[in-house]
């Protein structure tokens, strides 16, 4: 919640204190958050140390990439934004794999501690490198505190929505439907307040933008994507194969090395290729992904997975570098900002979305595969034959159980099977929804402008 507040105000905060210093300031809070983070020893100073960590965290992304647009010349802007996206999108694909090294050999503060020395680093290259530009706004003449109200209402109750909508079944609940009312409410006054206010909290009137509306757009159902698999993966492996906090994220290694790979080559084609092709070949090779990802079973094994997260890891550098290029392609760089934390909202809110719709299917999809196999588990089902419910009984009878306990034990892991198989199978429906909702996103894509066309104007 922290994390996306600041982040949509990143463009004010950098008018009000101008953007090197919100830039040091929000690293050092980053800092200061994480170690704290990693010292806590209840619930609720792990929540208080982690809003502090978003607070800090909220304004580095957006701010980036305002900072890139404006240091490089339009032709070389395809290339930063692969060089910067090889980070970002590279930090949710390897952050498993390193967060479960860590996790299993060293204990879960470390996952707080490893940002110190990065942080550090990094506020001293701010210090060195970064400068304000002349033409920046700096100062305002006063706080919109309407706006600042709403915005915290609307992206609270959202959040909050999203998280315990599952939960507490939705809108069978009744403190949700309240919660959902408050942050529909909020929002509308959040748009009222923001289109009236000589100096808004979040300049909406950006949104007139064709390629900006459209990039964070498909921004957000990118977002779903990459953060739902990154979700449903590790899960996946830990709750029905067994896997170990590392191995999981081992699973995902394959797509890291992909992006890693071909963010560079994303980059060089943003200047060859029509930015609308690129997007559509990585939408397409996603779409490959999710649909074999769409087939698993319980015996698959870590090379099974290698195939369909290559392909993943091919499409993502294709989506990433083009909408995040494309879609501030048009915007001044006085607004560059503003709009930076517009695309960067955007792609954190499809996260969240991601995570609700994803646990939502699951759930739900568990169910309707448990009453289907539990309808076909009879005397003269193949389930139950393969099972050889008898055998195992006389198995676990053998093992020291008295008959009556042996049977119920043998029903027990029927049950067990039944359960897995189910979940399994909520798993593939899972993956398929994410594969059809890349689909819907692909007729967006004619609204895209031809950036080669912005390329030879701008020479």
């Amino acid at each position: 919640i922290a994390e996306i507040i600041m982040a949509t105000m990143a463009g004010w905060w950098s008018t009000l204190l101008g953007r090197k210093r919100l830039y040091l300031i929000s690293y050092a809070i980053f800092t200061l958050g994480s170690i704290l983070a990693g010292t806590s020893r209840t619930f609720s100073q792990m929540l208080f140390w982690r809003v502090l960590q978003g607070i800090g965290g909220g304004s580095l992304i957006p701010v980036s990439q305002a900072i890139l647009r404006e240091a490089f010349p339009v032709e070389e802007q395809g290339t930063a934004m692969a060089i910067y996206g090889m980070g970002v999108v590279l930090a949710p694909a390897i952050g498993p794999i390193v967060g479960g090294w860590m996790t299993d050999n060293y204990g879960w503060p470390w996952i707080f501690y490893i940002n110190v020395p990065v942080s550090v680093i990094g506020i001293l290259m701010v210090w060195t490198f970064i400068q304000d530009p002349p033409y920046l706004k700096r100062g305002v003449k006063g706080v919109d505190w309407y706006g600042i109200a709403y915005l915290t209402v609307t992206l609270t109750g959202l959040q909050i929505v999203l998280e315990r909508g599952e939960e507490d079944n939705w809108f069978a609940s009744r403190w949700i439907i309240i919660a959902t009312l408050i942050t529909i409410t909020a929002f509308v006054a959040l748009v009222i307040q923001e289109l009236r206010a000589r100096e808004p909290i979040i300049n909406l009137r950006l949104l007139r933008n064709l390629p900006l509306t459209v990039g964070c757009s498909m921004g957000m159902i990118f977002g779903i994507a990459l953060y739902s698999s990154t979700f449903i993966l590790p899960q996946f492996t830990q709750e029905l194969l067994g896997y170990s906090a590392f191995q999981a994220g081992m699973v995902l290694f394959p797509r890291a090395v992909a992006l890693f790979f071909l963010m560079p080559v994303a980059g060089w084609l943003y200047r060859k290729l029509d930015a609308r092709l690129m997007v559509l070949v990585g939408a397409t090779f996603i779409f490959l992904s999710y649909s074999l990802l769409s087939h698993l079973s319980l015996e698959v094994g870590v090379t099974n997975f290698i195939p369909m997260l290559l392909l993943m890891g091919a499409g993502m550098p294709f989506m990433f570098v083009t909408l995040s290029t494309v879609s501030l392609s048009t915007i001044s760089r006085a607004d560059m900002t503003e709009a930076s934390s517009f695309y960067t909202l955007t792609r954190r809110v499809g996260g969240n979305v991601g995570y609700a719709v994803v646990a939502t299917l699951l759930d739900r999809r568990e169910q309707v595969h448990r009453a289907y196999l539990v309808e076909h588990v009879t005397n003269f089902s193949t389930l139950l034959h393969r099972f050889r419910l008898a055998s195992a009984t006389a198995l676990i009878h053998h093992a020291g159980m008295s008959g009556p306990t042996a049977g119920k034990a043998s029903w027990a892991l029927l049950d067990h099977l039944v359960n897995q198989q189910a979940t399994m199978l909520a798993y593939n429906d899972t993956s398929w929804f994410m594969a059809v909702l890349l689909l819907v996103t692909l007729p967006m894509v004619v609204l895209l402008p031809n950036q080669l066309k912005l390329l030879k104007t701008s020479r």
